[in-house]
């Protein structure tokens, strides 16, 4: 081998921002005042009537499909790095549209510069050299002009190889070899982003499949998509290939993730390119079905889950992903209403055993040391949080009627109620709590039959245990309470609100601030009963 050879290097096309710098035969001239170049013959690209010559132009601005006119301003590359100034005078193109797409079978790449030697494989297809001056006009402004070889456009892109070869069957070209020294002429108006656009078209200029992953790598996931945008647009197989491959192996960032999703709903990609990123994205229809049986799975975990602090966190992470109002897209995400009460119930069974453990009706000898390692208060406290965790799923998805019955028919914990310690007990008016609150504030609507069954059965011991509950609050706020239990118990009939008010009025005679305060609610409730009542004596 020999060493001392020189490497080859490409040749690189070349691009101005905004204003093009003047050439070094043109350095007289002032970027403000530019005399017009008058076109040649080979600059022409239509003999005749002008015509339009447009192509897709970026991200963002592809969603209104292809633009209709575009302006050309002709303008003399002289060598890489060097442009002409902008003459005055314009000329226009036909517009061409491409809607189907093959795979390019030959990547081709630009010469690499005079002084190096050209292989013979490439010399042949380079005798040219670049014939093609692409004009980028940024959507807020800027100016980009490449200098490229059509060869490489049309093997790489079918919206290019479309517009090119309206170009040659314009100048009448029977051959392509017969255009030497014609340059063509294309414009991207409204770009969204002029380095975008170019480093899209500097990937079709890349040896192999690993030199474009390793620019892509460079480029960051965020402008990747960007430039599968714009490979889409223009019909660039080998770039939206490349934008796939490495987008589905990497890790992306929420902000990264909906600007993909918007991708994909904005343009359609071959199912087989796109499976496994899509796999990411969405779940199958064929797997929609299991997703119940995954929440329904979690929803039971977290009840059985014995340390507090881990508990506590996966019932927030939970539920932040089955409520309605989590920032997290859902279609089909519902947990289903069974595997709620099946769990509901577990709870409800668990807690009638403790509080029968509670009351000395199961016999100590048959309690196990799973049953007994930890404090009863504790496990008590357990299953109350698991239920009104649970009550709150339901309240969200608008599907806990059902538990009002459910919790009104609780006859046993009802009578075990007056057996127990304070300090225990007062765990089952936090479910009640949580019930009335729901109601008060309207976020539970339910028959009247089953609010006046939850309000005969537990409004006694919701009396009992509000002391306890102002010192255990446990996130309760009492205020709330109080102003919902009120606003509870006027929902039902003048006669059913006389027994519950009075024993309410009693009660709060003895015990004062152990007791809730339902002064607003009373005051209301007596207006509306002296009321009625005058009112039929007049009648009379």
């Amino acid at each position: 081998m020999n060493r001392n050879k020189p490497k080859l290097r490409r040749r690189t096309w070349c691009c101005s921002f905004t204003i093009p710098p003047s050439s070094p035969d043109h350095r007289h001239h002032h970027h403000h005042h530019h005399p017009p170049i008058k076109s040649n013959k080979s600059e022409t690209l239509f003999k005749g009537k002008p015509t339009t010559l447009s192509v897709p132009n970026s991200p963002q601005s592809s969603k209104s499909g292809f633009p209709i006119v575009s302006r050309i301003d002709p303008r003399r590359i002289l060598s890489p790095g060097r442009v002409s100034p902008i003459d005055d005078t314009t000329a226009t193109l036909d517009s061409a549209r491409s809607n189907s797409f093959r795979a390019p079978t030959q990547i081709l790449r630009p010469p690499p510069p005079a002084s190096m030697p050209v292989p013979e494989s490439l010399g042949s297809q380079f005798k040219e050299g670049f014939d093609v001056r692409l004009n980028l006009r940024g959507k807020k402004g800027g100016i980009m002009v490449l200098e490229l070889s059509s060869l490489v456009l049309s093997a790489n892109s079918e919206v290019f190889a479309g517009l090119i070869g309206d170009y040659r069957k314009g100048l009448g070209l029977e051959d392509e070899r017969d255009e030497t020294n014609k340059m063509c002429r294309m414009e991207v108006p409204d770009v969204e982003n002029l380095g975008v656009f170019k480093d899209t078209i500097e990937l079709m200029f890349e040896d192999n499949d690993h030199s474009v992953t390793k620019r892509l790598k460079n480029i960051g996931v965020f402008r990747s998509i960007d430039i599968l945008e714009v490979s889409a647009g223009i019909k660039f197989n080998k770039g939206v290939l490349a934008c796939l491959k490495y987008l589905e192996a990497v890790p992306w960032t929420e902000e990264e993730e909906e600007k993909l999703r918007s991708l994909f709903r904005r343009y359609k990609f071959d199912d087989a390119t796109t499976r496994d990123i899509l796999g990411r994205l969405y779940l199958h229809d064929s797997a929609e079905d299991s997703l119940s049986n995954v929440a329904g799975q979690l929803i039971w975990s977290i009840s059985a889950c014995e340390d507090a602090n881990a508990r506590n966190e996966l019932k927030s992470l939970v539920k932040g992903l089955l409520c309605k109002s989590s920032v997290y897209e859902k279609k089909n995400l519902d947990l289903n209403k069974e595997d709620l009460y099946s769990v509901c119930y577990s709870c409800l069974g668990s807690l009638v055993s403790l509080f029968e453990e509670a009351s000395e009706i199961i016999l100590p000898e048959r309690l196990t040391k799973k049953d007994t390692h930890k404090p009863l208060i504790e496990r008590i406290s357990r299953q109350v949080d698991n239920i009104n965790w649970l009550l709150e799923i339901m309240l969200d998805g608008q599907v806990a009627e059902d538990f009002v019955d459910i919790w009104a028919d609780q006859q046993q914990l009802i009578k075990m109620h007056d057996n127990v310690s304070p300090m225990i007990r007062y765990e089952l008016s936090r479910v009640s709590a949580m019930l009335f609150i729901a109601m008060g504030t309207r976020k539970l609507q339910c028959r009247l039959e089953s609010r006046s069954g939850l309000l005969h059965r537990w409004f006694r011991p919701m009396l009992l245990d509000f002391g306890w509950l102002q010192r255990c609050r446990k996130g309760l706020g009492m205020k709330t309470l109080e102003e919902a239990m009120g606003q509870t118990l006027l929902t039902l009939p003048l006669k059913q609100q006389n027994v519950l008010f009075m024993e309410w009025f009693q009660h709060f005679s003895k015990h004062g601030t152990d007791c809730p305060n339902l002064s607003k609610a009373f005051q209301i409730w007596g207006r509306r009963s002296f009321l009625r009542g005058s009112e039929a004596i007049d009648s009379r």
